[in-house]
């Protein structure tokens, strides 16, 4: 039965929600709680990577996992903090307020309230594409130095040491030279944490490791009060529900200005890393995938964080594939888990203040650790060499730089990467075999399909960057050709654009063949490149046959006018 049969597109606010059908609720509020138990531990985890506090984790799982819920459209991805965009911002905010102050949460607020403005223009010029111009293995080697960055920054408190170094390398030698004071109880629950964990994960992914740990260690701490002998423990956390209002905070034009930079890399982030998760589970599932409405869906989510009080959210691959595992199929599940949330802010804030920090750091830890593609970079490594020493690059400037400025050179090596590749197509000519089937030889070892004909093919789109080589192929072709050539045929099939540059280069090129009685023909142009061709002055009305709809046109067309 269904409760709501209209169509989603009539519902635009509720794409990720209806139609509600009865038989599946029950199974969305089971999957609803999973996510909260599971999640309830990471979030907090993710407090520590973005320097607010602990409370603001449950708060990300409450407004904007709603807000995305009514106004997103995909049915599976989840709203949440996530270790990237906390990492960011992190290192955005250190120097303009202290970690953890009600100044340094509001900034926060500010930052998403930006962020959402960046993600709601995008929807308006529909820039959802922009997506796309994150390469994949940019993302691997940002994802990887990201978990690295997050893994180092949690060793010293997972050995109950106190460090004020911001970047990993300050971080890690301050820890060394305090490795005399580690504390033992820290140290011990932290590696019961890992044993833990990574047993029960072996075990089965299924089992929820994390919240297991999480429980036992609080249950330890308050049982044999390991507070009094030195165990650092989250403390006091304020129960109900937080307060709505925008963030309250002076705004300098100055700190407007540190603040945009930050959020338009979070925003990119936030683009690449959503988009791709809702595609991935839309596609698991067959389902519709509205990449615009989804950026509405998380740009709301972000002004709900804001109102709040808590920091930016992004689309969580973690939490989706948690819910999904337990048999989520829209977002009534997420209301479900936001409920629940509510429930323990509102019952269960005590017992959470017994766990221990150094607990808290193992967990950011493992998130840490799980960020680090291996498997992944190995892939790359194998696959595509040259990919590899891009996505090493970018983690190392994460590592080693910091994580605002890996996003912008992320967005930079991937467009020198698709540059790359149409800087220097692999183009080839082509002929006939004996048996009367095409076949492409390489331009250094080139043929004729009949004496006087060669067939030249593009394999890119024609622009100013690889025109250059346009011009020097054909040369070195028609010079070394023999017999000497009394058509050159070039075969567009592969090229869907020739820009300004390119058509001036064949209008050279067409001088260069007419002085030596060579035809320029053209073979496969699709309609649009015929418009550009003759826009361009390639060709006249009085030109016959210089279009061939196939190559073997071309050929036909040669043997009628020799």
């Amino acid at each position: 039965m269904t409760l709501k049969t209209e169509s989603r597109t009539r519902f635009k606010i509720l794409q990720g929600i209806l139609p509600i059908r009865l038989h599946q609720i029950p199974g969305e509020i089971v999957a609803g709680i999973t996510l909260a138990a599971l999640a309830i531990p990471e979030v907090m985890g993710y407090t520590k990577i973005a320097g607010t506090p602990v409370i603001t984790g449950l708060y990300t799982m409450l407004l904007p996992l709603g807000m995305f819920a009514v106004f997103g459209a995909s049915r599976h991805l989840v709203v949440g903090a996530d270790s990237a965009t906390a990492a960011m911002l992190s290192v955005g905010l250190a120097g303009l307020a202290h970690a953890g102050s009600p100044d340094y949460v509001a900034l926060a607020g500010i930052l998403s309230l930006i962020v959402a403005a960046f993600l709601m223009i995008a929807r308006i010029f529909q820039l959802g594409f922009l997506a796309n111009f994150l390469s994949r293995t940019v993302l691997v080697g940002f994802l990887t130095g990201i978990g690295i960055q997050v893994a180092v920054g949690q060793i010293p408190g997972m050995l109950g040491l106190t460090v004020t170094g911001h970047n990993t390398i300050d971080r890690l030698v301050e820890t060394w030279q305090q490795s005399a004071h580690v504390q033992p109880y820290a140290l011990g629950m932290s590696a019961g944490v890992l044993v833990v964990v990574i047993a029960l994960k072996r075990l089965s992914k299924r089992i929820p490791g994390v919240l297991i740990t999480v429980a036992l260690a609080i249950a330890v701490t308050w049982t044999f009060n390991l507070e009094s002998k030195g165990v650092a423990v989250i403390g006091h956390i304020p129960g109900g529900i937080p307060k709505i209002g925008l963030p309250a905070v002076t705004l300098t034009w100055s700190i407007f200005q540190k603040l945009l930079p930050i959020a338009f890399g979070m925003f990119i982030v936030i683009l690449a890393q959503s988009a791709a998760t809702a595609r991935a589970y839309a596609d698991r599932h067959d389902e519709h995938f509205d990449q615009d409405t989804d950026l509405i869906g998380l740009g709301m989510a972000n002004i709900g964080a804001a109102l709040s009080g808590t920091f930016i959210v992004n689309g969580s691959p973690t939490k989706t594939q948690m819910v999904d595992s337990a048999g989520a199929t829209s977002q009534l599940s997420q209301v479900a888990a936001a409920l629940t949330v509510l429930l323990v802010l509102i019952f269960l804030t005590e017992p959470l203040s017994y766990m221990p920090e150094a607990v808290l750091c193992a967990v950011v830890f493992l998130i840490g650790i799980e960020l680090v593609d291996i498997e992944g970079m190995k892939q790359i490594l194998t696959e595509r060499p040259w990919e590899f020493w891009v996505a090493l690059i970018t983690a190392l400037i994460v590592v080693f730089w910091g994580v605002e400025q890996s996003i912008l050179m992320a967005v930079l090596l991937s467009l020198i990467f698709h540059t790359r590749h149409g800087y220097h197509p692999k183009n080839t000519v082509m002929i006939m075999t004996d048996t009367g089937k095409w076949r492409s030889l390489p331009v250094s070892h080139p043929g004729q399909v009949l004496p006087g004909l060669m067939i030249y093919r593009f394999n890119h789109s024609m622009y100013y960057a690889n025109s250059t080589q346009l011009s020097k192929e054909i040369q070195w072709l028609v010079k070394g050709a023999e017999p000497e050539l009394k058509w050159f045929c070039i075969d567009c099939v592969a090229v869907d654009d020739i820009d300004f540059s390119a058509a001036k280069t064949l209008h050279g090129l067409k001088s260069f063949l007419g002085e030596q009685n060579i035809r320029l023909v053209f073979a496969s142009a699709s309609a649009d490149v015929k418009k550009e061709l003759n826009r361009s002055g390639l060709s006249q009305p009085a030109d016959k046959d210089v279009y061939a709809a196939f190559i073997d046109d071309v050929v036909n067309n040669y043997i009628q006018n020799s």
